[in-house]
C-alpha cells in the first residue's frame, strides 16, 4: 500500500520530492528540522500569499497534528506493540510492561481538523486529504467519525467517477482499486479493535461499498463476519454464498462458510467447506483445516 503508507509526512500528510511550490519545499525542510516556530511563520506567509494552494491545507494539518503529539510512558499488564519493554520480578517472570503511548492535545487537533476540512471543501477530489483526516480519527479512536469519513469518500467517489487525486493534485493510478484497498485496510483496523461496538461501523462501510461494488469480495466477507459475530448465521451463509459465486476458489470465503455452518450446527456442510478450503488453500491453511476437521469428526 505505497499510497496509504505515504499519507503522513513524519505523521500526517506526505509531500512529493518535487513539490510544486517554494512554500511546500520550505515547509518540508522545516519539518525535518523540527522547527515549529519557523513552520508557523512560514504557514502564515503562505496563507497570505495563496489560499488556493491545496498543499497549504495539508501543511497546516501536518503542523497541528505534529504539535498535538506527546509521547508518554505507562506501566501496563499487557504489551502494546512490539517495542514494549518487559519488566521482570524476582522470579524472572513478567510483572508488567513499560509501553510508550501517544497523547494528542485536543486544542491543536481541533485546529488541524479545521484546516483539513477547509481543504476538503475546496478540493473535494483530493483523496489524500480525506484519508489523512481518516487516519488521524483512527489514531484518536474516534471510530464513528472515522466511519463517516470513509463512507463520505465512497459516496463522493461515485460523483466524480473515482477520478481521485493525491499530493500535488496528481491523479492516482487505478484510483478505484486504490480507494477500495484503502477502505479494506480501515475495515481491518476496526475489526482489530476487538470491540463489538465497532460492528455497526464495519457493517456500514461494507454495505456502502456493496451498494456500488456488489462484487467486492472483501466487503462481502466483512459483512459476513459482522453477521456471524451477531450470531446471524443464516444471513452470513447467504452473504458468503454471493462471494463464493464470484470466486469459488477463494479459500477465505470457503473457510468462513465452514465456520458459519459449524456455528449453526450443520456438521455436514461445515466438513464440505473445510475440505474445499483445504483444496484451494496453501500448506498453512491445509494444516489448520486438518485440525478443524478432526475436531468436528471427533
Amino acid at each position: 500500500m505505497k499510497y496509504l503508507q505515504s499519507i503522513l509526512l513524519y505523521f500526517v500528510i506526505a509531500f512529493s520530492a518535487n513539490a510544486q511550490t517554494a512554500f511546500s519545499l520550505q515547509f518540508k525542510d522545516l519539518v525535518v528540522q523540527k522547527d515549529t516556530i519557523a513552520q508557523f511563520k512560514l504557514l502564515q506567509q503562505w496563507e497570505n500569499a495563496d489560499l488556493n494552494d491545496a498543499e497549504l491545507y495539508t501543511a497546516w494539518f501536518n503542523y497541528y497534528a505534529n504539535k498535538s503529539m506527546t509521547a508518554v510512558l505507562s506501566l501496563d499488564k499487557k504489551q502494546k506493540g512490539n517495542e514494549s519493554f518487559a519488566a521482570k520480578d524476582a522470579n524472572d517472570s513478567n510483572a508488567f510492561y513499560i509501553n510508550e503511548n501517544t497523547n494528542y492535545d485536543p486544542k491543536y487537533i481541533k485546529s488541524g481538523f479545521e484546516y483539513i476540512n477547509k481543504g476538503i471543501a475546496k478540493f473535494p477530489e483530493r483523496l489524500d486529504m480525506r484519508f489523512g483526516k481518516t487516519y488521524m480519527l483512527g489514531k484518536l479512536e474516534d471510530f464513528n467519525n472515522f466511519t463517516k469519513e470513509i463512507v463520505n469518500a465512497i459516496e463522493y467517489g461515485q460523483k466524480i467517477n473515482n477520478k481521485w487525486t493525491w499530493t500535488d493534485s496528481k491523479p492516482l493510478d487505478d484510483p478505484t482499486q486504490f480507494m477500495l484497498a484503502s477502505v479494506q485496510e480501515y475495515s481491518v483496523q476496526l475489526y482489530n479493535t476487538n470491540d463489538d461496538a465497532q460492528l455497526p461501523n464495519m457493517q456500514k462501510i461494507a454495505e456502502t461499498v456493496l451498494k456500488y461494488y456488489p462484487d467486492n469480495i472483501e466487503s462481502l466477507s466483512n459483512l459476513s463476519i459482522v453477521q456471524m459475530l451477531n450470531k446471524e448465521y443464516d444471513k452470513a451463509i447467504v452473504t458468503l454464498g454471493k462471494a463464493e459465486q464470484i470466486n469459488p476458489k477463494d479459500y477465505i470465503v470457503l473457510n468462513n462458510l465452514a465456520q458459519a455452518y459449524r456455528s449453526k450446527g450443520d456438521t455436514v456442510n461445515a466438513l464440505k467447506y473445510y475440505e474445499l478450503t483445504a483444496k484451494y488453500g496453501d500448506d498453512d491453511v491445509k494444516a489448520y483445516v486438518k485440525k478443524q476437521i478432526e475436531k468436528l469428526k471427533n
